[in-house]
C-alpha cells in the first residue's frame, strides 16, 4: 500500500478473482494479498507534524491567519506588534494538534491491541501460536470454542458430528442466535491430523474482496475434483465460535479485505451545518474585510492629495512614495487592524465548548447502564451541536430497538388467558422486577433463567389439567430446534429462529422438556416420565402457510397432527365445533396484541392409521415429483390440516429494550422522524413497529409496498402519495439546488391529510433507489410519519441516508449496534453505536455511543438541544462582540487620517479576545441552559427551531452585524463627543488621544459584558464569576500596564503611562460609560419586549411557564403502559425460515445420536404438597405477604362448555 493508499485501491479494482493454494505461501506470495494487519490510524511519529499541519492549514482561518502573521513582519505596512497573531495562532495549532495526537494514540493501541491477539497457524507441519498481524492468506489456523474468528475462513474440519460449527454473529449483525456452518465432507475428513492438514493443497478460486456478509462464491479444487463453495462454508472474521471445541480452516482473505473491514465504509470527515454555514459567513466576513480596507485606502488616497501634502515639509514621505502608494501600503495595514472580524480564538473557543460539551455527555449518570457498566460516550467532539437539529433518525432493529430475545408472556388454553398477575380485589398489577415469580423447583430439568408469573398455570399443569397438558405437549414436539446436553441436566436448545426457543423453553419449565430428537423420534419428558414420540412428518413452514405441523405417534401408538401458526391461518382450518372457543380465544389474542405481543394459535387433531398410511403414500410419490412438487405437497397439506381442534394461542414479546416506545413517541413529538432498516422479513419488522409505537393504529394507513419490478413499484408509491396529498403540489417538497440548509419551506410542504406509515421490502427498495424512482420514494417516504425498511443490505442502509442527506438537506442520524449497520452509521451526519453488546464494530465507526436505544431522547432533547442552543449563543454574540470592537476601528479611521492608528491600547487589543471577554462567553456557551432537562422532555417541540436553524443562520448573522454597527457608533462618537473640547475640574485638558483610547476600550467592555447578561438564560456561580472576574481583570490588568514601574521597565511596550489613573478619576468619565452603555442595551431590551409580548417563541413560552412554577418542575408524568388496539399479528410465521424440516428429518444437523437417559423428575401427581397457590386462583399481594384469607379451591378448567376433548397422548 502506498502512502496514501492509491495503489491498495488500483489493486483491488484490478482483482477480478482471487486464487490461493493451502500451506503454500511461495505459491500466494506474487498476488501480493492483504496481511492480516488492520490499520485505522493517520499518522505516525515522523508524519505527525508535517501532515498534521498540513490538515490544520487546509482551514481557511488559519490560512488566513499566517498570511496576517506575514503582513505584520513588514514594517512599513504594520502598526501592530507581531505577537498579537502569534500567540493565539500558536495556541490554536497547539491545542487543535495535542487533540488529533490523542485521538491518533488511541487508535494506534486500538489497532496493537487487536492486531496482537494470538492465534494457531500451522506452519512447517505444526501449530504455532502466531500473531494475528502475521497472519497470512492460505494458511490454516485452528480455532477453539468461544474464540473469535481471525479472518474469513473456509471452514475445514470442526470436532462437531458431520463437521457442524455454531457461530455467534453478534459482531457482524447484532444477532444473538447461533447459526451453523458446516465443512465440505472433503475436507471434514482431515479431522484434527495434524500430519493430513499440512498435507492438504486444495486451491481455491473465489470472488474478490467485497461487503456482502450473505453471500460467497467460489469453487475448491483437491486432487483435480472441484467442489463448490458457498456462504455456508465461510466463517467471517468478527464471528465468535460456539459450542464447539475446535475446528480448522483456510484463511481466504486478511486484515482490510475482510468482510468486516469492508463493511466498515469510507470515513468520511464530518461537519456540522453550523460549520458549513461558518464556512461562508467567514467568506462573506473576507470580502466585507476587503470592502472596508478599500473604502479607507481610496480615502487616504483622497486624504494625502488634500491633506497630506501640506505636511510633507514637516514629514517627508519616505523614498518620495506618493498618495497611491500610501493608500496601498494603507489597504494592508487595514487588513491587519480589521482582521479582528475573524479572531483566531473564535476557533480556540468553538473547540473548548465543544470538548467541554462532550463531557457532560460522558459524565451523564443518566446515560449510565449499570447492569453493564456502560457510560455514554461522545468518540467525538466535534459534532454536539448537530445532535440538536436531527430531523431523520435511521435506526436498525435487531439489537438496537429490540434485546433480539424472545419472551413467554402469555398463553390463552381453552378459554383461559394465563400470563397476567391480579392482587386480591381482581385488579391487574402491573409485572415489575418485584413481582413474585412462579417457583419451578419442582421440575430439575426448568431453565433457571426462564420467568412467569402467573401462579394458575403452573397450578394447572401439578393438577395434570388434560388441556393445559396437551397445550404444552404440543410445544415440546412441534418445532425444529436441536438439543444439546453435554452434562446431566443442563439442555441447550440451538433454534433457527428465537420464537422456536422461546416457546420450546416455555414448555420445558412447565413440565414437558423436550430432550432429543433423531430423524424420526422426538423425546421428551413429560411430567418426569420420559417418552419417545414417532416422527412421522413435518409438514414445514414457508411464507404463503404460515404455519408448521409434526404428525407422531404417541408411545401408546396414537396418530396426532400438531399445528401452530398465524391464527387466521389456523382459524380457516378448525372444525365448526370450535367456533365458541374460537371467539374467547380471539378476544384473547386482541388484548395480546393490544399489548405488542407477537401471537400464535395452537390446534391439533387425531388421524385414522388407514387414512393417514393413504396420505404417506401420496406423500411420498409428490415428494419424488419433478413437476410441481411444491403445489401438489401444498394441496397434500392442506388436505389433511383441517377440521382441527383448537387448543389456544401462545403471546411472545420481541422484548423490546426498556423505554423504546416511550423514546420513539418522544422524538416524535419533536418533529424527529423514524426510518427503520432492518434486515428483518417485513412481517416481523412491522410487528416491532406497532410494539415499539413506531407505527399506530390510529394511523390512518400503513403503506406495504412489495412490487416486483419498477413499474410495480412506481404505481404503488404513485398510489401512496395520491392518497396522503392534500394541498401541495407535486415536486414541491423537493428544495431548490441554490437553497442552503433546512428551511421552513421544506417542514411546511409536507402536508398530508392524517398520518400513515410506510413499509418497503428490499427487492423493492433496490427499485426504488434506481435513478428513475428514488425521488417518488424519498417523496412518498417523507410524507409518512414512519417508514419501516425491511430485508436491506447493509449498502442499501448507506443508500438510503445517503437519498436523504443528498435532497432533502436535512440532519440525519443512524443508530445500529452490528458491522452491517456501519456504512449507515458513517454514510450519516452523526452515528450512533449501541454499546454493551457483543457485537462492538458499529461501536468503533461511531460518533457517540450508549447502551441502551432509550438514551437516544437524552442525548439528542437535553444534550444536543443545549449544545446547539449554547453554540448559536456563543457565535451571536462572539461575531457581536468582535464586529462592535472592529467597527470602532472603522470610524476612528475618519478622524485620524485613514492613517492606520488603533483606536485602543495594543495591549487591550491582544488581551481582549484572550482574557477580557473569553471567560464569560465560554461561561455562558458551557453552563446556560434556558429550561432544564425535565423542561425538556415535559416539551419536546423545543427541540423544532434547531430543525430549522433558527437559532444561528445568514439572517441573524447580518442582524449581528447591524447591531455591532449602531453599538460600534454609540461607543465610538459618545466618547468622542464627551471628552471633545472638555477640561478636567483643575482646568487641564482630557481630550488626548491616550485618554480617548481608555474611555472608549472600557465603554467598549461594559457593553458587551451587558449585552451577555441578557443573553444568559442560566446564572451559576462560575458564570457570575468569570463576568466580574473579567471586568476585575481588566481593571487591574489596565492599572499595572499604565503604571510607572511598567514604564520604566519596558518604555516602548507601555506608553500609556498614568492614563488610569488620571482619567478613571473624573466623573464624566464614568457617566460617559453609564450613558454609553444604557444606549447600547436600550434597542436590544425595547425589542425582545415587544417580541415577547406580540410573538413569543416556544423557549419563551416554556421558560414562562418555569418562572410561573418559581422554577419548580412538574412531577414527571407517570410512565404508563402503552397499549394499543389492533389486528393479531402471529410472530411465528414471521421469524421462521423455510427448509428446516428437511433438515431435521435428513439428519443432517444432529449433534449426537440420543442417549436414553433417567428423567430427573420426582413423580408428581394431583397432590402438591407445600405448594401454596398463588395468582388468580388465591388470594395475592404484591408484596409477598400471603393475605388473611382462606384459599379457594382450584378451578379445573375444561373444554366440556365448548366441545368433547380427546387427549392425543391416551
Amino acid at each position: 500500500m502506498s502512502f496514501f493508499g492509491v495503489d491498495c485501491v488500483r489493486k483491488k479494482e484490478r482483482e477480478l478473482e482471487r486464487k490461493l493454494r493451502a500451506n503454500d505461501r511461495e505459491y500466494n506470495l506474487p498476488f501480493q494479498y492483504a496481511t492480516n494487519a488492520i490499520k485505522t490510524n493517520k499518522y505516525n511519529f515522523f508524519t505527525f507534524l508535517p501532515l498534521n499541519l498540513f490538515e490544520q492549514f487546509q482551514r481557511i482561518a488559519n490560512a488566513y491567519f499566517l498570511f496576517l502573521l506575514v503582513l505584520q513582519v513588514i514594517p512599513q505596512i504594520s502598526s501592530l506588534s507581531w505577537f498579537t497573531t502569534v500567540v493565539p495562532l500558536v495556541l490554536v495549532l497547539t491545542v487543535t494538534a495535542a487533540k488529533d495526537a490523542t485521538d491518533d494514540i488511541n487508535r494506534h493501541r486500538s489497532d496493537n491491541q487487536v492486531n496482537n491477539r494470538k492465534a494457531e497457524v500451522l506452519i512447517d507441519r505444526k501449530l504455532r501460536s502466531e500473531k494475528w498481524m502475521d497472519v497470512q492468506v492460505g494458511d490454516i489456523i485452528k480455532l477453539e470454542n468461544n474464540q473469535f474468528v481471525t479472518a474469513d475462513l473456509l471452514l475445514l474440519s470442526s470436532s462437531e458430528p458431520l463437521n457442524l460449527v455454531y457461530i455467534e454473529t453478534a459482531e457482524l449483525d447484532g444477532e444473538t442466535n447461533l447459526k451453523v456452518r458446516q465443512a465440505l465432507p472433503v475436507t471434514g475428513d482431515l479431522g484434527d491430523d495434524i500430519e493430513k492438514l499440512a498435507d492438504f493443497n486444495g486451491e481455491v478460486r473465489c470472488e474478490p474482496p467485497n461487503n456482502r456478509l450473505d453471500r460467497f462464491t467460489g469453487t475448491l479444487t483437491v486432487a483435480g475434483q472441484k467442489y463448490p463453495l458457498d456462504n455456508e462454508k465461510i466463517l467471517l472474521r468478527g464471528c465468535t465460535l460456539r459450542n464447539t471445541e475446535w475446528c480448522f480452516g483456510l484463511v481466504l482473505f486478511g486484515g482490510p479485505e475482510t468482510k468486516l473491514m469492508q463493511n466498515c465504509g469510507k470515513s468520511t470527515f464530518k461537519r456540522t451545518s453550523v460549520d458549513r454555514l461558518m464556512n461562508i459567513l467567514v467568506l462573506c466576513i473576507f470580502g466585507f474585510l476587503a470592502f472596508m480596507c478599500t473604502i479607507l485606502a481610496i480615502g487616504n488616497l483622497f486624504w494625502e492629495m488634500n491633506e497630506g501634502s501640506q505636511f510633507t515639509v514637516f514629514l517627508p514621505r519616505q523614498n518620495d512614495n506618493n498618495a497611491a502608494v500610501s493608500a496601498f501600503l494603507t489597504f494592508w495595514s487595514y487588513v491587519i487592524i480589521l482582521n479582528t472580524v475573524v479572531p483566531i480564538s473564535l476557533y480556540v473557543s468553538v473547540e473548548i465548548i465543544r470538548l467541554g460539551n462532550s463531557f457532560y455527555i460522558d459524565w451523564d449518570r443518566k446515560m449510565y447502564y449499570a447492569r453493564k457498566d456502560t457510560p455514554a460516550e461522545a468518540r467525538t467532539t466535534t459534532l454536539n451541536e448537530e445532535l440538536g437539529q436531527i430531523k431523520y433518525i435511521f435506526s436498525d432493529k435487531t439489537g438496537t430497538l429490540t434485546q433480539n430475545i424472545m419472551v413467554f408472556n402469555k398463553c390463552s388454553i381453552n378459554g383461559k388467558c394465563y400470563g397476567d398477575v391480579y392482587d386480591y380485589t381482581g385488579q391487574r398489577l402491573e409485572i415489575t422486577e418485584d413481582t413474585e415469580r412462579v417457583d419451578f423447583s419442582f421440575n430439575p430439568l426448568a431453565d433457571p433463567r426462564f420467568v412467569f408469573h402467573d401462579h394458575a398455570l403452573v397450578e394447572a399443569v401439578k393438577l395434570e389439567n388434560p388441556e393445559v397438558q396437551a397445550f404444552f405437549r404440543l410445544l415440546a414436539l412441534c418445532h425444529t430446534v436441536m438439543a444439546e446436553e453435554k452434562k446431566e441436566g443442563e439442555i441447550y436448545y440451538q433454534a433457527q429462529s428465537p420464537d422456536e426457543g422461546a416457546l420450546v423453553t416455555a414448555a420445558r419449565n412447565f413440565g414437558f422438556v423436550f430432550r432429543s430428537r433423531t430423524p424420526d423420534s422426538v423425546s421428551i419428558v413429560e411430567m418426569g416420565q420420559q417418552r419417545s414420540y414417532e416422527l412421522l412428518a413435518i409438514l414445514d413452514f414457508n411464507n404463503v402457510r404460515k404455519r408448521m405441523s409434526v404428525i407422531v405417534r404417541s408411545p401408546e401408538g396414537k396418530l396426532s397432527l400438531y399445528c401452530k401458526g398465524a391464527d387466521t391461518i389456523i382459524y380457516e382450518r378448525l372444525d365448526q365445533s370450535c367456533s365458541k372457543l374460537m371467539e374467547v380465544t380471539t378476544e384473547h389474542l386482541n388484548e395480546c396484541a393490544g399489548d405488542g405481543l407477537r401471537t400464535l394459535a395452537l390446534a391439533y387433531k387425531d388421524l385414522d392409521e388407514e387414512y393417514f398410511n393413504q396420505w404417506k403414500q401420496r406423500h411420498h410419490e409428490v415428494s419424488t415429483a419433478l413437476d410441481d412438487r411444491e403445489a401438489k405437497l401444498d394441496e397434500l397439506y392442506e388436505e389433511i390440516e383441517k377440521d382441527l381442534l383448537l387448543l389456544g394461542a401462545t403471546a411472545i414479546e420481541d422484548k423490546l429494550q426498556d423505554g423504546v416506545p416511550q423514546t420513539i413517541e418522544q422524538l416524535s413529538k419533536a418533529d424527529i422522524k423514524i426510518w427503520v432498516l432492518t434486515g428483518d422479513k417485513q412481517e416481523t419488522a412491522e410487528n416491532i413497529g406497532y410494539s415499539c409505537n413506531l407505527l399506530r393504529e390510529e394511523m390512518n394507513e400503513v403503506f406495504i409496498v412489495s412490487g416486483n419490478s419498477p413499474e410495480d413499484v412506481k404505481e404503488e408509491l404513485r398510489n401512496a402519495q395520491t392518497t396522503m396529498k392534500s394541498v401541495v403540489e407535486e415536486d414541491s417538497v423537493f428544495l431548490p439546488q441554490g437553497t442552503l440548509g433546512n428551511g421552513p419551506k421544506v417542514i411546511s410542504d409536507e402536508l398530508v391529510n392524517g398520518d400513515y406509515g410506510l413499509v418497503i421490502n428490499g427487492h423493492s427498495l433496490a427499485y426504488a433507489l434506481e435513478r428513475g424512482l428514488e425521488l417518488d420514494f424519498l417523496k412518498t417516504a417523507c410524507m409518512c410519519k414512519a417508514v419501516i425498511c425491511c430485508r436491506v443490505t447493509p449498502l442499501q442502509k448507506a443508500q438510503v441516508v445517503e437519498l436523504v442527506k443528498k435532497n432533502k438537506k436535512a440532519v440525519t442520524l443512524a443508530i445500529g449496534d452490528g458491522a452491517n449497520d456501519v456504512s449507515m452509521i458513517k454514510a450519516a451526519h452523526i452515528g450512533v453505536g449501541i454499546s454493551g453488546q457483543e457485537g462492538m464494530q458499529a461501536v468503533l465507526s461511531s460518533d457517540y455511543s450508549f447502551a441502551q436505544f432509550r438514551f437516544l431522547q437524552r442525548l439528542l432533547l437535553v444534550h444536543g438541544r443545549w449544545s446547539y442552543l449554547r453554540m448559536c449563543k456563543f457565535l451571536r454574540y462572539f461575531f457581536y462582540k468582535n464586529f462592535t470592537f472592529t467597527f470602532v476601528h472603522f470610524w476612528f479611521a475618519f478622524f485620524c487620517g485613514f492613517s492606520a492608528q488603533t483606536v485602543y491600547d495594543e495591549w487591550f487589543i491582544t488581551l481582549y479576545n484572550l482574557m477580557y471577554t473569553a471567560l464569560p462567553v465560554l461561561g455562558m456557551s458551557l453552563f446556560d441552559q434556558d429550561v432544564n432537562d425535565v423542561w425538556s422532555f415535559q416539551h419536546p417541540q423545543l427541540y423544532v427551531p434547531g430543525q430549522l436553524n433558527l437559532y444561528f443562520s445568514k439572517k441573524t448573522f447580518f442582524k449581528c452585524v447591524l447591531h455591532s454597527c449602531y453599538s460600534s457608533l454609540v461607543l465610538f462618537f459618545i466618547p468622542y463627543t464627551a471628552m471633545h473640547d472638555t477640561v478636567r475640574a483643575d482646568g487641564k485638558d482630557v481630550a488626548d488621544y491616550q485618554s480617548f483610547a481608555l474611555l472608549t476600550q472600557t465603554c467598549l467592555l461594559f457593553a458587551v459584558t451587558i449585552q451577555l447578561g441578557l443573553e444568559m438564560s442560566y446564572w451559576t456561580a462560575v458564570n457570575t464569576f468569570f463576568v466580574l472576574g473579567s471586568l476585575g481583570m481588566y481593571f487591574a490588568v489596565t492599572f499595572t500596564m499604565y503604571s510607572n514601574g511598567m514604564f520604566l521597565t519596558v518604555p516602548p511596550a507601555f506608553p500609556f503611562i498614568g492614563t488610569a489613573r488620571n482619567s478613571l478619576s473624573q466623573p464624566n468619565v464614568w457617566l460617559t460609560i453609564l450613558l454609553t452603555s444604557i444606549l447600547c442595551v436600550l434597542p436590544v431590551v425595547t425589542y425582545r419586549f415587544l417580541f415577547i409580548q406580540l410573538c413569543p417563541t416556544v423557549n419563551e413560552k416554556v421558560m414562562f411557564k418555569v418562572r410561573q412554577a418559581k422554577a419548580t418542575p412538574p412531577p414527571p408524568p407517570r410512565r404508563t403502559r402503552i397499549r394499543r388496539t389492533s389486528s393479531r399479528r402471529s410472530g411465528y410465521a414471521f421469524s421462521h425460515a423455510q427448509g428446516y424440516g428437511d433438515l431435521v428429518t435428513s439428519g443432517r444437523f444432529l449433534r449426537r445420536p440420543a442417549v436414553s437417559r433417567p428423567s430427573g423428575f420426582t413423580n408428581i401427581g394431583r397432590t402438591t404438597t407445600g405448594f401454596s397457590p398463588m395468582g388468580r386462583s388465591a388470594g395475592y399481594s404484591p408484596t409477598g405477604r400471603p393475605q388473611n384469607t382462606k384459599v379457594p379451591d382450584v378451578e379445573v378448567t375444561s373444554l366440556q362448555m365448548y366441545r368433547t376433548f380427546r387427549d392425543p397422548a391416551h
